[in-house]
């Protein structure tokens, strides 16, 4: 290709991406913007970006070393000073740099992102994910310590049989309601599966164990369906990291437990 078509495919380019509706930033392994459309510039401002729960996220250096580290993409949900995001970040091994897009959602994040589980309003499987992998980020890198516990409820397919689907619905909808209600409002109460909930926590010392007694307690109360009195159990394991874990291994190591 001659020197002056490179130079007009550049500038094609550059107009491409300046017109684009998300923002689109290049950065180092340190997290240094090497280049930023228009669009980025104007969401990024200078204040530190949170979280959708309202927790400070890693710095960019963080998460830019995160994504190459591991050589996969990274998807969060990001409050900006004049926005909300979705932010991507993509990883370009070879040359030690990070592609991140900034999607502006009019909504909320979760629900713009179709994340929230359509029954329970609860974070579906991909955000408890996403929440999780950010707490072990702090927990790695703040000295903290991040608990994950998962409730499996039980005799689901007896309430289904005997009282039909919809009131197994309005089940698991009252013990979201009861978790969400009763536990901590900076712990992430997320739907796991059809019949498994999981709660995330962050705490400065101490283990999971007094969580998951509360989701004990809080799931296996007895739910009024069909005017009766319907006590279901729920079966709960937990397992607290200091972040070394990657997220995967730790959803596997107390899902494995759970099912034994």
């Amino acid at each position: 290709m001659s020197t002056v078509q490179t130079t007009a495919s550049r500038a094609v380019w550059d107009e491409f991406v300046s017109q684009l509706p998300v923002g689109v930033l290049l950065q180092d392994e340190n997290g240094v913007v090497l280049a930023a459309n228009p669009m980025a510039t104007a969401l990024l401002g200078d204040a530190r970006a949170r979280d959708d729960s309202g927790a400070p996220l890693p710095s960019c250096a963080e998460l830019a070393a995160q994504v190459l580290r591991t050589g996969s993409p990274l998807t969060i949900p990001m409050v900006l000073p004049h926005a909300q995001v979705w932010a991507e970040y993509y990883p370009i091994v070879l040359r030690g740099q990070v592609l991140v897009l900034l999607r502006p959602v009019q909504a909320d994040v979760p629900h713009s992102a179709g994340l929230l589980d359509a029954l329970t309003g609860l974070p579906g499987r991909a955000l408890l994910l996403d929440r999780l992998d950010q707490a072990l980020v702090r927990a790695r890198t703040q000295g903290t310590l991040a608990s994950l516990v998962l409730a499996d409820v039980h005799r689901m397919a007896a309430v289904n049989a005997a009282y039909g689907f919809k009131r197994g619905d309005e089940l698991l909808t009252v013990l979201a309601k009861r978790l969400r209600q009763g536990l901590r409002a900076d712990y992430t109460v997320a739907r796991y599966g059809g019949d498994s909930f999981a709660v995330v926590a962050e705490h400065p010392n101490g283990s999971g164990e007094a969580i998951a007694a509360r989701v004990r307690e809080l799931a296996g109360r007895a739910v009024r369906l069909g005017g009766e009195r319907v006590r279901t159990g729920v079966r709960v394991c937990w397992v607290t990291s200091d972040g070394e874990a990657p997220v995967h291994s730790v959803i596997a190591h107390v899902a494995d437990r759970l099912r034994h």
